[in-house]
């Protein structure tokens, strides 16, 4: 099997790259590098390294973590942890990149970017519902058949949206509004931490986590190609990922850029999608709103159709009994329902989740791929991720809206993030990983020598 793999070439690269940005780029990719852009005003590139971080790195390791590990996905690279807790957190990744949050932002975004500032607010609620059940029908028609992902993503929507784009950069480029050097300052916890921020709003674009539910599909694309032995396999998702991924970044450099000269005309905006369309407005008028409409609409089209074909799959193969157009009925029909909730709330109420969710990720991810260096040890898994969550329940709740944030409950147990350095940054839950994770390694280490001298005494 290993010497009858196909040798890739080069335009399978792309092909799986494009497939892979296209099911990366969507919603949020869009409006928070330009928001973030904003809050950094002159400090926007070191913000641009923390984002790129979280943003493009970490979901390149997470599709590379499932080729290392052989994995089906989600569950089995959490399998070492524990079956139950792998369940609970497939589950988890998929409910908040399905139906909860990511999917239905897909639908919110271009509208609130592209629609909303021409409606009336009392005609909105109507409009949204008309357009996000066009939106959705489309997506589910798209995603029946999951085997047609690489045509309908990776060869048709991808260059009409990085057609659009490109569009918009052009005017951008030639023309600046203002010095992005000499934007004026619109947050003081940029001026310092800028870095640590910039890492922060990356886990908004949900990236990381949407690496682990995507991987298995890249993988799965992969062998369809022709590839069957895992070093090619692997080396083609490195190869693949670094073009998708490497051209993400590049936008997302350019958009924070963008949002930063920005402030040269206007103000500081609510969100991203406020911004772009000012941005579009200034360069080409209403002929630039339109194409922003078209671009945004188009790209998160493509990150629907790739967030409700992988909740479908993986959860269908968890829970074979129901089928895989049931689970795309109820991703679509729940993400139609709360995305008529709106942009906002959508985003204040999964800003939690992703601060739950991330810490466990990222350590899942760093677990996974360093896991040859102390033999797949499930107790290193099992202790890194004890001392990683309680933590990121403590930064769940600060995020979670005041309903919940200010409660008496809530006030009492965050006193614990007093005894953690980093709270603040929303990055208290690094040591006590690290802490875990030595742990871990120390029974791992100590285990194997005793293991060694106990084999050793039998054998003299």
């Amino acid at each position: 099997m290993e010497n009858n793999t196909k040798k890739l070439s080069f335009k399978h690269y792309l092909i799986i790259g494009s497939m892979l940005f296209g099911m990366f780029f969507g919603a949020g990719n869009l409006i928070f590098p330009i928001h973030l852009g904003q809050l950094a005003s002159a400090h926007w590139m070191s913000a641009g390294i923390g984002f790129l971080l979280t943003g493009t790195l970490l979901p390149l390791l997470a599709i590379i973590a499932i080729a290392v590990t052989h994995s089906n996905g989600i569950y089995d690279l959490a399998k070492p942890i524990g079956s139950r807790y792998a369940t609970f957190f497939m589950v988890l990744v998929c409910a908040t990149l399905g139906p909860l949050f990511a999917t239905p932002r897909t639908a919110t975004t271009p509208f609130q970017i592209a629609f909303a500032s021409h409606l009336n607010p009392t005609q909105q609620p109507m409009w949204l519902l008309i357009y996000s059940l066009i939106f959705f029908g489309i997506t589910f028609w798209a995603s029946r058949k999951p085997t047609g992902i690489i045509n309908s993503i990776g060869k048709i929507l991808n260059p009409a949206f990085l057609a659009l784009l490109a569009i918009i950069f052009a005017f951008a480029f030639m023309s600046p509004i203002s010095s992005a050097s000499k934007a004026p300052i619109t947050d003081a916890a940029y001026q310092n931490g800028s870095i640590f921020n910039g890492f922060l709003q990356g886990y908004n674009t949900m990236d990381c986590i949407a690496g682990l539910l995507f991987g298995i599909a890249i993988v799965t694309a992969i062998k369809s190609l022709g590839a069957t032995s895992a070093k090619e396999i692997s080396m083609t998702t490195m190869k693949s990922g670094a073009l998708g991924i490497g051209l993400e970044a590049i936008i997302y450099i350019a958009l924070i850029w963008l949002g930063a000269t920005s402030l040269g005309s206007f103000k500081l905006s609510i969100d991203g999608g406020i911004a772009f369309n000012q941005i579009a407005n200034h360069f080409m008028g209403i002929t630039g709103e339109i194409l922003l409409a078209m671009m945004a609409t188009l790209t998160c089209l493509t990150t629907a159709v790739g967030l409700s074909t992988s909740f479908s799959e993986a959860l269908h193969a968890k829970f074979p009994s129901i089928s895989y157009r049931t689970w795309l009925i109820i991703a679509t029909g729940m993400s139609f329902g709360i995305a008529n909730f709106g942009l906002d709330t959508i985003i204040a109420w999964s800003t939690p989740m992703l601060m739950f969710l991330y810490p466990l990720a990222i350590t899942l991810i760093i677990l996974s791929i360093a896991s040859p260096l102390f033999n797949h040890d499930r107790r290193v898994y099992i202790w890194t991720t004890i001392f990683t969550i309680i933590p990121a329940i403590l930064d769940a709740i600060a995020a979670a809206p005041a309903i919940i944030s200010k409660s008496a409950f809530a006030s009492t147990i965050l006193k614990l993030d007093d005894f953690l350095p980093g709270a603040s940054l929303g990055m208290d839950w690094l040591l006590p990983a690290a802490i875990g994770l030595i742990i871990g390694l120390a029974i791992h280490y100590i285990g194997a020598m005793m293991g060694a001298k106990t084999t050793q005494i039998e054998n003299d």
